[in-house]
């Protein structure tokens, strides 16, 4: 299929582009990975596309003096999977981008739009949760916690524009784990588990409920990775669709928290 007919601004500076999205029903395009599709499927109809790619000063990976990262949202996937800045301070979140859809997609898509997008079933989303970020947009700075509200669903409002994100450095001897389960690889988690383990315990799901979800149960129950795991069952709420059950997808949450923690405690240990 063919997308509806719709205007295109391809705007120079961030104030153009927040001024175009006074307009009803303007969509951003960053990236285009994933409303490329949803506009050729007429899942999404906008009236006009705001394309911010020629916005310059929105793609970066810098140090923020203070051990975190400074990542602005026009960021590539595969400048953040390559980058030794970013393995070196968050091994977790390098981890994970090897399993973000394809090297094709992983070169046209950004950090901000997967964040925007913000499918419950994608590994960003996710990671941000887990490593606590900050979203900074055109208008505020907003926790990774704060920022979903459902599927698909954030909490940008109509004019706003994700600028930046920030995450604060771990602490020293962290370890962590993440861990994936997909029918193939590139294909959407079926589910995944992130999990950080070092002045506290950090889980967090992928794919098993309406958004990124923090295993807070799960956590309490840590270093008892048996109870934790068992916790993280009954935390989630996935539901059925052809690719797995309900119940499919908690037995996978469990197992998949097991072997996070396990070597997330592997990893503090040594």
């Amino acid at each position: 299929m063919k997308p509806a007919a719709f205007e295109y601004l391809a705007p120079v500076s961030l104030a153009e582009a927040v001024a175009a999205l006074g307009r009803d029903d303007a969509k951003i395009l960053a990236g285009g990975q994933s409303l490329v599709p949803m506009l050729n499927f007429r899942l999404r109809a906008p009236s006009l596309l705001v394309d911010i790619g020629r916005i310059p000063g929105l793609d970066y990976i810098e140090d923020d003096r203070a051990g975190g990262l400074r990542i602005g949202a026009m960021t590539r996937h595969h400048t953040v999977e390559t980058s030794d800045l970013l393995r070196q301070r968050f091994p977790v979140l390098h981890a994970a981008m090897q399993y973000v859809a394809h090297l094709a997609i992983r070169n046209k898509g950004t950090i901000g739009g997967s964040l925007c997008h913000g499918d419950p079933a994608a590994e960003l989303p996710g990671l941000m949760l887990l490593l606590d970020a900050r979203l900074k947009t055109t208008q505020r700075t907003i926790a990774a916690e704060d920022f979903y509200e459902g599927a698909l669903d954030t909490a940008l409002a109509e004019d706003e524009i994700l600028t930046e994100i920030l995450l604060p450095p771990l602490p020293a001897g962290t370890g962590w784990g993440f861990e994936e389960f997909a029918r193939r690889s590139g294909d959407f988690a079926l589910t995944a588990v992130g999990a950080t383990v070092g002045e506290e315990a950090r889980i967090v799901a992928i794919g098993a409920h309406e958004t990124p979800l923090r295993l807070r149960a799960a956590e309490a129950l840590f270093p008892d990775i048996e109870a934790a795991a068992e916790a993280a069952r009954e935390e989630v709420s996935p539901n059925d669709d052809l690719h797995g059950s309900a119940d499919y997808r908690r037995h996978l949450v469990s197992v998949l928290t097991r072997h996070a923690l396990m070597s997330a405690r592997e990893g503090a240990a040594s």
